[in-house]
């Protein structure tokens, strides 16, 4: 065991943040993905879907980065939904590198029936916090990321 006492406070507060927000994390996500699978998708699947559902079509190249997934996963995501008929692509008009993921009307018709039932579970997850503690959290955990990601 690693003696803690020649850490500044400052040290040990953000090691101990570091542990307290990876476990909390894993543990929303597991209930998140047993959630998910309940719809008979696994998480990535469903982030995609999601995204297409509230924000349109958008560029297969850039799915990955607003999933957080590896560029090289998207592709066997994609064909994964567009085999479960969930998405179909479409490609760009003005650029031929370019193709689109289009959510397909049985993925539409899939997200309007779950979406409701995934966000109430979301909130049932979250149920730990009252709603200005989240506010504050979330003010919180961002200001935190926009700093890790100013150090880069």
């Amino acid at each position: 065991m690693v003696n803690m006492n020649h850490f500044s406070e400052d040290q040990e507060t953000s090691l101990k943040l570091f542990v307290v927000l990876t476990r909390a994390i894993q543990a929303i996500e597991k209930q998140i993905t047993q959630n998910v699978k309940g719809y008979g998708l696994n998480l990535t699947e469903f982030g995609v879907l999601e995204l297409l559902y509230h924000k349109g079509e958008q560029p297969i190249q850039k799915i990955g980065q607003k999933v957080l997934l590896a560029s090289s996963s998207i592709t066997y995501v994609v064909d994964k939904l567009e085999e479960k008929h969930y998405l179909t692509r479409k490609a760009c008009p003005t650029d031929r590198r370019v193709t689109f993921a289009v959510i397909s009307d049985s993925g539409k018709q899939l997200m309007d029936e779950i979406f409701p039932q995934h966000a109430a579970a979301i909130s049932e997850i979250m149920g730990g916090l009252s709603v200005e503690e989240k506010k504050t959290a979330t003010d919180l955990i961002k200001k935190l990321g926009l700093y890790a990601n100013s150090l880069e």
